[in-house]
């Protein structure tokens, strides 16, 4: 999608973490984040309560208007945010593991075993910033 990798993803309840790979040179990140929400919410039944505000703009009530970005420094970044996207279920209670949560772009990381089946089952992981 407009030359973008979705190098990891979970969906959750009330927020989606992703982990993109962008073009070199192209720091578009804000149109990106628009298709992949207008995408996701076309696929949705529009069954959430919306506001005026949201209904006179057309827009749907399942995100937030803004999103939060950091930009990955090195290798090592890349690792503690994809463990972090990954974990995310888990750190909200929604899963007691990683694997059991089906809206993650981990189940692709084990099918092609890049991480175990039983990746993290019994850790915490944070990343610096996160509290």
């Amino acid at each position: 999608m407009h030359g973008m990798t979705i190098e990891a993803a979970c969906i959750l309840p009330s927020h989606l973490h992703l982990v993109l790979a962008l073009p070199e040179h192209d720091g578009d990140l804000g149109t990106r984040i628009g298709l992949v929400k207008a995408s996701f919410s076309r696929s949705l039944a529009p069954l959430e309560p919306r506001s005026r505000s949201r209904l006179r703009r057309g827009e749907r009530g399942v995100w937030q208007r803004r999103f939060w970005e950091h930009w990955i420094r090195d290798e090592r970044d890349l690792a503690n945010h994809v463990d972090y996207v990954h974990f995310n279920p888990v750190k909200h209670g929604l899963a007691r593991r990683a694997i059991d949560w089906p809206c993650s772009s981990l189940h692709r990381y084990v099918a092609r075993g890049y991480l175990p089946l039983d990746w993290k089952s019994d850790s915490k992981i944070t990343v610096a910033g996160d509290e």
